[in-house]
């Protein structure tokens, strides 16, 4: 089943010819995830072949226009394409305030719901869930109230080894049984384990996103063990200063809580306008984690 990760943008506050603010698509079992909403945000995803009404949700992480401002133009649009069932969004506050005030003067005639749901940021909880997918807000450390957010698959039903149903010539109902993760029970008294018979396709895979932050080991121990990590990278390991200064991360910021979480894979964007060239950066954070990648922009990462 899919669980990826595509690049919309991945610059910081400051416009360049080349690259856009923040804003990434998560698609899980082909139900789509809009993390982040950074201006242009609309154009980015029909450039990329993603069709905006396919969104199931939108997840803000604060409310810096780099992280926002395109959300009310794809509402719009979303209008025009005809969207009928609701807009969920997962932001902090006011961001109900603000949704209110481009309802009364510029969606009255909308012809779906947009539902606000608070993230409270300075809570590590479940803010979003279904049957297979939950979502956690990660507190984030910035300049204003900030969350992260942690997608994390739900244990996998288990599948019966089709050769084991023959061998043993199990019911309908000891499958069933088998994919509780029961024992079962044979015509002749004998128990098998429910190993002999049932296996997990796959482990649970999860992805964080961490943007925007200064370095936090508390969201570090949050993520623990997560399959590909996100985390802004704003400035160098020389620019330390600028970084704590402005709520954000270095390089080795990043490769730090990377290391800390046990990931197993790291991606960085979110980067200051004054580097032309990000590679420099992505070779920083491999000194210290070596398993490190440039978000590229329109790139699709694979969580397997």
């Amino acid at each position: 089943m899919s669980f990826t990760v595509t690049i919309l943008g991945n610059s910081s506050a400051k416009p360049t010819p080349k690259a856009h603010p923040s804003a990434q698509v998560v698609n899980f079992h082909e139900q789509h995830y809009l993390v982040d909403a950074g201006e242009g945000v609309q154009q980015q995803l029909i450039r990329r072949g993603i069709n905006p009404l396919r969104l199931r949700a939108v997840f803000i992480s604060h409310l810096h226009g780099d992280h926002c401002f395109g959300l009310f133009p794809l509402i719009a649009t979303l209008g025009l394409e005809g969207k009928r069932t609701p807009l969920e969004i997962y932001a902090p506050a006011p961001m109900g305030e603000i949704l209110d005030y481009h309802r009364r003067y510029f969606w009255d005639d909308l012809p779906f719901e947009v539902k606000w749901h608070e993230v409270r940021t300075t809570e590590h909880r479940i803010i979003f869930e279904n049957r297979s997918l939950e979502v956690w807000s990660i507190p984030l450390r910035h300049r204003v109230p900030t969350a992260g957010f942690l997608f994390r698959e739900k244990m996998p039903a288990l599948n019966v080894d089709k050769f084991k149903i023959v061998k043993y010539n199990l019911s309908i109902a000891q499958i069933v049984e088998a994919k509780r993760g029961e024992d079962i029970t044979l015509e002749d008294g004998t128990v098998l384990p429910n190993s002999e018979v049932a296996y997990l396709p796959h482990q649970p895979r999860s992805y964080a996103y961490l943007s925007d932050t200064n370095y936090s080991a508390r969201a570090a121990e949050r993520v623990q063990g997560v399959d590909l990590l996100y985390h802004e990278t704003t400035y160098s390991a020389n620019e330390s200063q600028w970084a704590k200064g402005r709520g954000h991360s270095t390089t080795h910021e990043a490769a730090r809580v990377a290391q800390l979480a046990g990931a197993k894979r790291l991606i960085i964007g979110h980067f200051s306008s004054r580097y032309k060239d990000p590679m420099p950066l992505v070779e920083e954070c491999r000194t210290i984690f070596e398993n490190t990648d440039l978000a590229t922009e329109g790139e699709t990462f694979t969580i397997e």
